[in-house]
C-alpha cells in the first residue's frame, strides 16, 4: 500500500519533512526513508522529534492517528504515508476491551485466539522479527 512514489511526492511539496517506515514497507520506500525502526522505535522517535516538525509515516493507520493527535500540541504535523486508507483489520481490534478480554482470560489459564504456525513457518517469523529488533536503537 506504501509506494516509492508517495515518498517523493511528500518530498516534492515538503522538503523539510521527515519520513520514517516500518520494515515491513517495501525496500523501496525503506530506502526512501529517512528512518526505518519498529513501532516502538517510530514512536520514540516522532516524540522526540522537534516541535513544528512534519512526518510521513508508513505503518498502520491508527498507529499514524495516534501520533498526529499527540504531535498536535507541539504542532507536529504527522501524515499516512498512503493516499488509500486500508484498515488493519487485526490491529484494529487492539482496543482496551479485547486486551483485557484476553488478559482475564489468560490469568484463568485460557488462551483465547491463539496463533499456531508451522515450525518452518514459525522459524522464519521468528528470524525476521529479530531482524526487525536488531535494525531498532
Amino acid at each position: 500500500m506504501f509506494k516509492p512514489q508517495h515518498v517523493d511526492a511528500f518530498r516534492k511539496a515538503h522538503p523539510e519533512g521527515k519520513v520514517i517506515s516500518h520494515p515491513e514497507c517495501s525496500f523501496e520506500v525503506c530506502q526512501k526513508s529517512d528512518y526505518v525502526g519498529s513501532t516502538e522505535f517510530i514512536i520514540k522517535t516522532i516524540e522526540q522529534s522537534a516541535p513544528g516538525s512534519r512526518w510521513l509515516v508508513g505503518t498502520e493507520l491508527n498507529l499514524v492517528n495516534r501520533l498526529a493527535e499527540q504531535g498536535r500540541a507541539q504542532n507536529k504535523i504527522v501524515e499516512f504515508m498512503s493516499p488509500t486508507v486500508c484498515m488493519c483489520s487485526t490491529m484494529f481490534r487492539i482496543d482496551p476491551q479485547h486486551l483485557l478480554w484476553t488478559l482475564e482470560n489468560l490469568v484463568v489459564g485460557r488462551a483465547v485466539n491463539q496463533i499456531k504456525v508451522a515450525p518452518a513457518e514459525a522459524e522464519a517469523a521468528r528470524l525476521a522479527l529479530n531482524r526487525m529488533l536488531d535494525i531498532s536503537p
